[in-house]
């Protein structure tokens, strides 16, 4: 009798947030205030991370941005302190702990104060076939996609936990809700980080922590030069099945998705992987052909390519 109570109110409930959410979507939540917080931005070099830099210090928080390359993240604190905001520039390897831990504390002692939002936006892709990729590659690949999640996240959470005030947003990718060839080092990376994200929910859930909240944010293929050259497939009259998005047009929704547990920034993809996830995986294997996914990474793969024998490879 308790088991079928039971049942019925999760049932309900699972209703309930089906119908919440969905008219969240719709009529966009109240703007969530970010006015005074401290922002911890990894890979804020460059492509989405300069962009949440300008976005949060646009709202009035103050950020703190940790890159690899000193120079282009004080690039990035040029234009927020042109801004009238504030920057702090710390020169970090996010796939050593020893040197998240060194700066977490640096950090604290320069400023006198704890991080509130962190978000891990920093990730590579080696860009090359599985059996042409150096093992070196695929290393650093799984290191900064998915391994520096467990740094950063132990360096901060005590923190958050012990205010019971903080928000950790994960920029994973749809690549770690679908798969496509050529690029398995970013596919597992990415599938990892999503897994990481969703049970570190749950732990903070099943503990009660309700001050820190968490958003999982899996883009679209942006044109930030990270994929640059990979098509899906054309449909009618030049339209892409699924539109490469610009910079500006996927942060207006990563902006927004912070009010969620979790976005998918093109639409069309959320019923894609509603039906995956119910068909055999030669019918999956169809649909792919059919939108050109399947392939899609072949382009990347040769400007990856080009880009080497020229002298210069970018990695966002």
């Amino acid at each position: 009798m308790i088991f079928l109570m039971d049942l019925q109110m999760m049932l309900l409930d699972v209703i309930y947030f089906i119908l919440r959410n969905s008219l969240q979507v719709i009529l966009r939540p109240r703007t969530k205030p970010i006015d005074g917080e401290l922002v911890l931005i990894t890979g804020s070099g460059g492509g989405l991370g300069r962009l949440f830099a300008q976005e949060f210090t646009k709202h009035g928080a103050e950020v703190v941005l940790w890159d690899i390359d000193s120079n282009s993240n004080e690039q990035t604190a040029k234009l927020v302190r042109e801004m009238g905001g504030k920057a702090y520039t710390y020169t970090v390897d996010v796939t050593s702990r020893e040197d998240v831990y060194r700066n977490a504390e640096l950090m604290r002692k320069d400023l006198g104060r704890d991080v509130t939002i962190l978000v891990n936006n920093a990730g590579v892709v080696a860009g090359k076939r599985i059996l042409d990729c150096p093992d070196e590659l695929i290393e650093r690949t799984m290191k900064v996609n998915c391994h520096a999640l467990f740094w950063t996240v132990k360096a901060f959470l005590p923190q958050m936990k012990a205010q019971n005030h903080g928000h950790i947003v994960t920029i994973a990718s749809v690549l770690g809700l679908f798969s496509t060839a050529c690029v398995e080092d970013y596919c597992a990376s990415k599938f990892a980080a999503v897994d990481f994200h969703e049970s570190l929910a749950h732990e903070l859930l099943a503990e009660e922590v309700e001050g820190v909240k968490t958003t999982l944010v899996c883009p679209y293929i942006v044109d930030t030069g990270m994929f640059e050259g990979c098509k899906i497939r054309y449909s009618h009259n030049n339209l892409h099945i699924f539109q490469i998005l610009n910079k500006d047009q996927c942060f207006s929704k990563m902006s927004f998705s912070i009010h969620f547990q979790q976005l998918i920034t093109a639409f069309k993809l959320l019923l894609s992987l509603f039906f995956f996830r119910l068909l055999p995986w030669e019918s999956n294997v169809t649909a792919y052909r059919f939108m050109g996914s399947d392939k899609c990474m072949y382009p990347f793969i040769e400007t990856t390519k080009k880009q080497v024998t020229n002298g210069s490879v970018a990695v966002a």
